[in-house]
């Protein structure tokens, strides 16, 4: 279980190379930046998460969750079939609802938890925008031995477009 995260460092970003016909530029004019990408990442207030059952079917599952210091934050029970897909598998892809103005994460989940002074507390503060939905999470909710249920993606690439082909772009670390 991971305890202690320094916040990620910028990505690198590129243009993804796509199947010729696509119409994506030659040059890296028009690509997004990670500021424009991370803070739609932040806002969203609904995301889809997918992993992989055991033998190796998709599963995909809506989320409320948190953009916080370059990684997602959820939690739930560690009883769910995402949770125990990850537990197996932490490979796992995150996106918003728009598909026109995509932005699709692909990393690690693992479980964690946070203690209340520090990461605790900004947690707790950014799932503020579910509070008009009942969530309401103090910031010890994540300190107990099992951490509250409390999963952290790490993201290790991020395609992202909104106006799809002259500005995809992909971030990695």
């Amino acid at each position: 279980m991971i305890t202690d995260l320094d916040p990620m460092p910028p990505p690198a970003r590129d243009r993804p190379q796509l199947p010729e016909g696509y119409g994506l530029p030659a040059d890296d004019e028009g690509l997004l930046g990670w500021a424009e990408v991370e803070s739609r990442l932040a806002a969203s207030h609904h995301y889809w998460l997918s992993s992989v059952r055991p033998d190796g079917r998709p599963h995909s599952i809506p989320r409320w969750g948190v953009w916080v210091d370059g990684r997602f934050w959820y939690d739930g029970s560690p009883e769910t079939r995402h949770a125990r897909n990850a537990e197996r598998n932490p490979a796992v892809t995150l996106t918003l609802e728009d598909g026109k103005e995509a932005v699709i994460v692909e990393g690690e989940s693992q479980a964690t938890r946070a203690g209340a002074a520090g990461l605790g507390a900004r947690l707790a503060a950014a799932f503020e925008k579910y509070h008009g939905d009942g969530y309401a999470p103090e910031a010890d909710a994540w300190s107990g031995d099992d951490g509250g249920g409390l999963r952290v993606l790490t993201p290790s690439r991020v395609l992202a477009w909104f106006s799809f082909p002259t500005d995809v772009t992909r971030f990695r670390w």
